[in-house]
């Protein structure tokens, strides 16, 4: 595999293989694109489950927040919750992504993706993320601060199976939002990821 150079990412731009909207062009670094926090997170809450059982869907875990455009969203030392990032990716079968905190942010505490720093070709949509603050303090966030960045490499060949594909029961293609674990559908016909 060969990470892309931001010349080569501008040209997957240009040819509309990659899409990234929307995009700020200054936000295109040498090797990834810095992507930016939207304004919805979900919080977990406490609930009267004796524990997670990964079985079951669990929508009723986490609940939405939604900041306003100087509102900050307070992350709390040792709190875990879900974001998005403003931009909706898409890639092409042959692209592989991963997305990484920022050094700035992980200096502060900050970690953007506990497990899920890897992009599928075939994506399409907002990237959930997973931000934890592993520091002292609380961590002040805003809507539209460069949060995450994006690198891309192309692979050998293009992927028999895409994301999204039919026969992979896609659980988060298509997202546009923080959206919670869906890990209860592997344990259905099908499964997914």
């Amino acid at each position: 595999m060969t990470v892309l150079s931001d010349r080569t990412i501008k040209e997957e731009l240009a040819a509309s293989r990659l899409v990234i909207e929307p995009l700020d062009e200054a936000n295109i670094q040498p090797a990834s694109i810095d992507l930016q926090l939207d304004r919805v997170f979900r919080i977990f809450r406490v609930t009267r489950r004796p524990f997670v059982d990964v079985r079951q869907p669990m929508d009723d875990l986490t609940e939405l927040v939604t900041i306003e455009d100087e509102e900050p969203f307070i992350i709390q030392p040792g709190t875990f919750v879900l974001g998005s990032t403003l931009e909706s990716v898409t890639l092409p079968d042959d692209i592989v992504a991963r997305v990484d905190g920022r050094s700035s942010l992980g200096r502060l505490g900050l970690l953007v993706h506990a497990t899920a720093g890897y992009v599928d070709p075939g994506w399409t949509g907002k990237l959930t993320l997973e931000l934890s603050n592993q520091s002292q303090m609380p961590i002040a966030l805003y809507y539209g601060m460069k949060i995450s960045q994006i690198s891309f490499l192309r692979m050998s060949t293009p992927v028999d199976r895409p994301y999204g594909s039919e026969s992979l029961a896609s659980k988060y293609q298509g997202q546009t939002g923080p959206t919670p674990s869906r890990i209860f559908q592997d344990f259905r016909e099908g499964g997914g990821r």
